[in-house]
């Protein structure tokens, strides 16, 4: 056993031996030392690069912002880099299932403090459709949204309504209970001019009365007017020895807005989706040498009814926006102030011209002698002009708000004038 070991270390003496006697000759070598150098040189220049790397990934980072969450009977305060509401429920876990809604939309942008994101849970709702009952899951808030969002067709002439659940052990429902009356389609061809019209009426008589249609002395009607009404069924109206032709128009969407202080000021959500409606219009054209010189509208046929589109517009300004009120910009201008901030800083106060994608976290002293660039909300150039209006004119908002007011009054007259001169130049 000992002459083993004695022999294993005369073999790692001579091996040691053998590598510093290599070791000696390269360095003698002409080009050892340069080429030690070179390495060593190449070394130090990847770490400081992965160094500063790391130190401009942090610095870019843009900062948190305070997110209020209204979640199931909770309401959850969180910082957050996520840069849409659907990225941050994701990151937070907070499942989302069938027929649950989320105001505003899950693709909104998280750009200010104190913004606030509303989850409503589906509760079950029973769906009556042309006598077809139909049980499914929704937190939608009108009945034709609820319809909509459980993949029935509408069409915008259906009547759609609800009604409370009276036994919930019977309807299977503890929500609502929506209730569709389809429309009944007639191809209806009016003194020449053919279309599909869309009616609740039970008799052709009832179809010209809810269509009011004024018939003529002479004015004949195809079918009888006590004929029933029928799916797609053909329903004329003939006016002899009058040349008469028709056009279509389409009737604007309405749109009903609804101020909701859940929500943020600057955000929005669509409660109920809308669309526009289309009325044909017949008209008596006069002729004089078989020319026609004007034309008498005769009636006008909606064909299909507009639906109301209904917008939830935020107006909570607890966050920066919020400093909007304390800085004495005039409710008013709002919309002007926020269009401006909004493309000069995107509401980042500390924010220098030529910064892109990320807020920084404070104020840096390093540009703060460069007279030709903008800084703050409203990118003031030079910076220090907003000093006038307070020494913490470098991260309080509110001051450099008072700055942007006074600026925007002074040198256009006021928000909206300095709004109209930022959409023609985009500047100010």
């Amino acid at each position: 056993m000992h002459k083993k070991f004695n022999l294993y270390k005369r073999r790692f003496t001579l091996a040691k031996r053998r590598h510093l006697k290599t070791a000696k000759n390269a360095s003698r070598h002409p080009y050892a030392v340069p080429v030690f150098v070179f390495l060593g040189l190449v070394l130090l220049t990847v770490g400081v690069l992965l160094v500063f790397k790391v130190k401009t990934t942090s610095s870019n980072a843009p900062g948190p912002k305070v997110v209020i969450i209204n979640h199931d009977h909770i309401q959850q305060i969180v910082p957050s880099v996520e840069p849409t509401v659907g990225k941050l429920l994701s990151k937070l876990k907070i499942t989302l299932n069938p027929g649950d809604v989320v105001e505003p939309s899950l693709a909104t942008p998280i750009n200010q403090d104190d913004f606030r994101i509303n989850i409503y849970r589906a509760v079950p709702v029973e769906i009556v459709d042309n006598g077809v009952n139909t049980f499914t899951f929704s937190a939608a808030v009108t009945p034709r949204a609820i319809a909509s969002q459980s993949g029935i067709k509408i069409n915008p002439a259906d009547y759609v309504t609800t009604t409370p659940t009276t036994n919930f052990l019977r309807q299977g429902a503890i929500g609502e209970q929506v209730v569709i009356d389809p429309a009944t389609p007639v191809n209806l061809n009016l003194y020449g001019a053919s279309f599909v019209t869309y009616t609740h009426a039970s008799t052709v008589a009832d179809l010209i009365k809810l269509e009011k249609i004024h018939l003529g002395p002479n004015d004949q009607v195809l079918p009888a007017p006590s004929t029933l009404i029928t799916a797609d069924m053909e329903v004329s109206i003939v006016r002899n020895g009058v040349k008469l032709a028709s056009s279509t128009k389409t009737i604007p969407m309405p749109v009903d807005t609804i101020y909701d202080s859940s929500l943020t000021y600057g955000t929005s959500a669509i409660r109920q989706q809308g669309s526009a409606g289309q009325e044909v219009i017949t008209y008596q054209e006069n002729t004089q040498n078989g020319v026609v010189v004007n034309s008498t509208p005769v009636q006008t046929i909606i064909t299909i009814p507009p639906v109301t589109e209904i917008i939830l517009e935020g107006t909570n300004l607890s966050g920066i926006k919020g400093d909007m009120a304390l800085a004495g910009i005039a409710p008013g201008d709002y919309q002007y102030a926020d269009y401006i901030v909004s493309h000069e800083s995107g509401w980042c106060p500390t924010k220098w011209q030529g910064d892109i994608g990320y807020c920084p976290a404070t104020f840096v002293q390093q540009y703060a002698n460069d007279a030709y660039i903008g800084y703050g909300l409203c990118q003031s150039t030079p910076p220090d002009k907003m000093a006038t209006f307070g020494s913490d004119w470098q991260t309080n908002p509110i001051t450099q708000l008072e700055w942007c007011n006074s600026y925007a009054v002074s040198r256009y007259g006021g928000w909206y004038a300095a709004y109209l001169h930022w959409i023609n130049y985009g500047n100010w």
